[in-house]
């Protein structure tokens, strides 16, 4: 056998060594919804509405066919400092931005806000629809206005996407109903590093606590049953990095402490052993 072919064998198993290992490391699972067949009718869960919770900021307009009697139940602003405009009601200052116009209630601690003539309202846990239907309800009742029409919104609805993402941070919405998919598209898709196995999305409960759920992005079936498919304001989702990621940033990533890394090396001594033996024969 001649050793000059021996050697260049055994110097080119050498320069393909670094891919064999770092191949070790690949994620299998990378595609989305792995159990959708084609034809596949799929059926969320319920819709899960925004509701009004303590800290939120909503932009609340009474609308009549009297101009004067709009103005007397919509806060009266005046001009504070450049970009912002204050309003006073019943004594209460509210701050809001002066090139939108309305002014912003902020919910406090137990769920209620001050509002112009009525007073003070206790809206939390309200949704959207709810507490424009209360308020023209409460308009109505004490004979202030016929046939109002109240538009609210939320103001600062928002969640936050960190973890193996493409682009972590926080992002507004202004929809009534945002699924969790729409959250991972506004932050870029997972990154490749990213496991689609082990989502975690964290959500405030109404004592305060945090609750945390483990979704699956690939299983469709699952993920569309799952509590947490449709997003709340201040949810967090968080995407776990994969065990090769986990290895690269840890101080014992590519130590002979994994057992991956010897793995790689008893396939590569085996390729060497075998293409010697062959070679030499």
């Amino acid at each position: 056998m001649n050793h000059k072919h021996l050697y260049t064998a055994a110097a080119a198993l050498v320069l393909f060594a670094p891919q064999l290992f770092t191949s070790c490391g690949t994620p299998k699972n990378v595609s989305y919804f792995q159990d959708v067949t084609d034809g596949a009718i799929l059926v969320p869960s319920a819709p899960l509405d925004i509701t009004v919770r303590p800290e939120d900021k909503l932009s609340i307009l009474v609308n009549t066919q009297d101009p004067a009697l709009t103005n007397l139940f919509n806060l009266v602003s005046s001009q504070n400092r450049v970009g912002q405009t204050t309003s006073v009601t019943n004594g209460v200052p509210r701050t809001y931005s002066s090139s939108s116009e309305v002014a912003l209630y902020t919910v406090d601690a137990a769920g209620d806000i001050n509002f112009p003539v009525l007073g003070k309202l206790h809206i939390g846990g309200m949704t959207r629809r709810e507490v424009s239907a209360f308020i023209e309800g409460e308009l109505e009742g004490r004979d202030l206005i016929k046939d109002p029409v109240v538009t609210v919104e939320f103001a600062n609805a928002g969640i936050s996407v960190i973890g193996e993402v493409n682009k972590p941070g926080r992002y507004e919405f202004n929809k009534d109903h945002v699924t969790i998919l729409d959250a991972l598209a506004m932050a870029g898709d997972l990154g490749r590093d990213g496991m689609r196995q082990n989502v975690i999305v964290f959500r405030q409960q109404p004592d305060g606590t945090q609750k945390a759920y483990r979704i699956d992005l690939t299983n469709m079936s699952g993920l569309t049953s799952s509590p947490v498919y449709y997003m709340q304001q201040s949810d967090v989702i968080y995407v776990e990095p994969n065990d090769k990621k986990k290895r690269e940033t840890t101080p014992n990533g590519n130590t002979p402490y994994t057992p991956s890394f010897w793995v790689s090396i008893g396939s590569f001594a085996v390729t060497i052993a075998t293409l010697i033996t062959t070679l030499a024969r």
